[in-house]
């Protein structure tokens, strides 16, 4: 399962990680949407767990490239980065590899795209950490 999750360590504080991912998001051409703090939203409802934020982004035009492609990929958008605290008390930066979910619509024009994004998300994960 390791191959179909990119993730890696960032030397930021959680909350620094958060920002950078935003603003590397947007320097790569990819607008945030949303960010859903997990863990607030479940301390909400009494459950604790520590800081875990899911932040999704998207590109218009490989959204619209995407679509255009094939309109089910609509279940795959918007594109997410998670961002966590491990028990070791280290930040985690992760994704799924958009390669890997591609295969699920078995259109090779939608694997040769899938590596596009997947280069750029691994771009903004990599100047984040």
């Amino acid at each position: 399962m390791d191959n179909q999750i990119y993730k890696g360590t960032a030397s930021k504080s959680f909350d620094e990680t958060v920002e950078q991912i935003k603003e590397q998001a947007a320097s790569h051409s990819f607008r945030v949407l949303h960010i859903h703090d997990v863990m607030a939203t479940l301390g909400e409802k009494g459950f604790e767990i520590k800081p875990l934020k899911i932040i999704e982004i998207c590109n218009a035009k490989y959204a619209n490239t995407a679509l255009q492609e094939d309109i089910t990929v609509s279940l795959l958008m918007p594109c997410r980065i998670n961002v966590y605290e491990n028990e070791n008390g280290e930040v985690i930066i992760s994704m799924i590899r958009p390669t890997h979910l591609s295969k699920t619509f078995e259109n090779p024009h939608l694997e040769d795209f899938a590596t596009q994004v997947e280069n750029d998300l691994i771009k903004i994960i990599e100047a984040s950490k």
